[in-house]
């Protein structure tokens, strides 16, 4: 079972699954998640080879959409499904795969499709990083400099740095997250289905993982998908605009509620 962090107590709205992306972790999510259980339960998870999770030998999307499955069987069987990125594809496998366990599907800043970025290179960054010789973050991120300019992105990576233990280790299952990069940055074609509850395609403006062009594959496997954007947001668009990203999260999902309900 994924670790969980439970924010609020069951209401007569169904719970908001959490689904985070790669290298990331519930933690990440735990403001919006806080702010969003004002009406529900919110429900943020570890994945699998993430966080406090069980690590596992594979990295497949139907498994993690297994997984999530797993937890909204444990509470109710029933949930809307929020996943950013990694996370937004095994909410989408989710989706079309076990359609009756989806109530709403929120997609941050991820298509259905195949990516050609790998971030082996961040793996290969974490690995060097001399952990015995750690004593406080600000060393880590100053080590990370030559290989990782970007000051939010190691600020990101360094959440899941445990620098309690001794020595200092990743939560992150570093090797089977590398062995499975093409099938996290791609996308499994053998996966049948159509999910026709309500989605919403949530993007960052200035990014590019969702394309005009994927909007014709988004419709044929998500007929109700609406999309929006959220100006001057990138690809990590709840933690560069955490107020607007939760401001259109909530429409969505109370909209929803007060419209024309889908059958179970």
């Amino acid at each position: 079972m994924l670790a969980t962090q439970i924010h609020g107590t069951p209401t007569d709205a169904p719970p908001l699954l959490i689904a985070h992306g790669l290298f990331g972790s519930a933690r990440n999510w735990g403001v919006i998640a806080k702010r969003l259980s004002d009406s529900r339960q919110v429900i943020a998870v570890d994945m699998r080879n993430h966080g406090d999770s069980p690590w596992a030998s594979g990295h497949r999307y139907a498994d993690l959409a297994a997984d999530l499955a797993e937890v909204i069987a444990v509470h109710g069987g029933r949930a809307d499904v929020l996943g950013h990125s990694m996370g937004g594809k095994a909410a989408m496998v989710l989706a079309l795969t076990r359609p009756a366990l989806v109530n709403r599907l929120v997609v941050a800043d991820i298509a259905p499709v195949a990516y050609g970025h790998s971030q082996n290179h961040l793996i290969a960054a974490m690995r060097g990083l001399d952990l015995a010789a750690l004593t406080h973050r600000g060393q880590a991120d100053t080590a990370l400099v030559a290989q990782i300019s970007d000051p939010g992105v190691r600020a990101f990576l360094l959440q899941s740095l445990d620098l309690k233990a001794r020595p200092p280790v990743w939560r992150l299952n570093l090797d089977v997250l590398e062995a499975e990069m093409d099938r996290i940055t791609g996308w499994p074609e053998e996966i049948a289905g159509r999910f026709d509850g309500p989605a919403l395609f949530l993007s960052g403006a200035t990014s590019d993982y969702v394309r005009p062009e994927h909007r014709d594959r988004i419709k044929a496997l998500f007929p109700t998908a609406r999309f929006a954007r959220i100006p001057g947001a990138g690809h990590w668009l709840h933690a560069e605009k955490p107020r607007e990203f939760e401001a259109a999260v909530r429409a969505f999902l109370d909209a929803q509620m007060t419209g024309p309900s889908r059958p179970a």
